[in-house]
């Protein structure tokens, strides 16, 4: 998986929506402890930059990756996790996105290539029982998902420590229909198995072995929203990332694949109700599972 976010990594950090600070207000109050937090899957988490962009519409350059828009939000999810816990480890397979990782007093980065060992990761992120809270954001679908249960069952304090998993996919309110319905068909064919837990499924089938703490349940995630400011320059960025994208490309589709784009952006425009550089609030309908170790 490393792979398909290794090339954008040192752009990885302009598009992602932000997590909501009661997220993780929430799950800090569901924590016994507050001395050390783990973020699984943690990108780069590079500092947002704001960029104004001066193009039309037409002339949006088509060039981001799905990960350059996830490290906007990363780097405020580990500032608010670190407003909560005394230390975070964040982790990732990709030496690309670790390389331009933003260095906070109170955030570790670590590599974890593949190939780790149950022992080893325990390790890494830790030891027995030192963790408080377990992150992962957009990206279990990508994991040894028994081989991370076990790091985790072994790694959270018990009793006190939470585990928390959430996505989100291409239903974007007010434009459902145009992103998640046409847009998402037409990349479909070219998406990793893996990633449609997320993108069709909505961890509705991720095996999740935890206590519920009353934030979903196996089966049953938690209907979450984040809640956004967008221009329609920004939303034509994020459709035209990720890794089905970068899947596309390779496989000879970019052509066919961006003139699909260009079509729904054209819709979105006409939907919009502003000019394409005024922003306008969007809604990611979002899904979240957490959970306690059972004993």
């Amino acid at each position: 998986m490393a792979g398909l976010y290794e090339k954008p990594s040192e752009t990885y950090a302009k598009k992602r929506p932000r997590y909501p600070k009661e997220w993780f207000s929430k799950l800090a109050g569901l924590t016994a402890g507050h001395q050390r937090a783990w973020d699984a899957g943690c990108g780069s988490g590079q500092a947002a930059i704001s960029v104004s962009s001066q193009s039309s519409i037409s002339d949006i350059p088509y060039t981001f990756d799905l990960i350059e828009f996830l490290n906007q939000h990363l780097i405020k999810q580990k500032i608010q996790m670190a407003e909560h816990y005394e230390s975070v480890v964040a982790t990732d397979v990709s030496e690309g996105q670790l390389r331009n990782a933003i260095a906070h007093p109170r955030v570790r980065y670590v590599h974890t290539p593949e190939h780790l060992s149950e022992d080893e990761l325990v390790a890494m992120v830790g030891g027995e029982g030192s963790l408080d809270l377990v992150v992962v954001a957009t990206s279990i679908h990508w994991f040894d998902i028994p081989l991370f249960y076990a790091v985790v069952n072994r790694a959270l304090k018990k009793p006190g420590g939470v585990l928390a998993v959430w996505g989100y996919n291409y239903e974007i309110h007010p434009f459902e229909d145009a992103l998640q319905g046409q847009l998402y068909a037409a990349l479909r064919p070219y998406q990793d198995p893996r990633a449609r837990l997320a993108t069709e499924d909505r961890y509705r089938s991720l095996p999740f072995p935890f206590e519920p703490v009353g934030v979903g349940a196996e089966g049953a995630p938690a209907d979450v929203d984040i809640e956004v400011e967008m221009t329609l320059e920004d939303l034509a960025g994020f459709v035209m990332t990720g890794s089905v994208v970068t899947t596309a490309r390779e496989k000879g589709a970019g052509e066919e694949m961006e003139a699909v784009v260009k079509d729904v952006v054209k819709r979105l425009e006409k939907e919009w109700g502003d000019a394409p550089t005024v922003p306008r609030k969007l809604v990611f309908k979002a899904f979240m599972l957490a959970g306690r170790p059972k004993c």
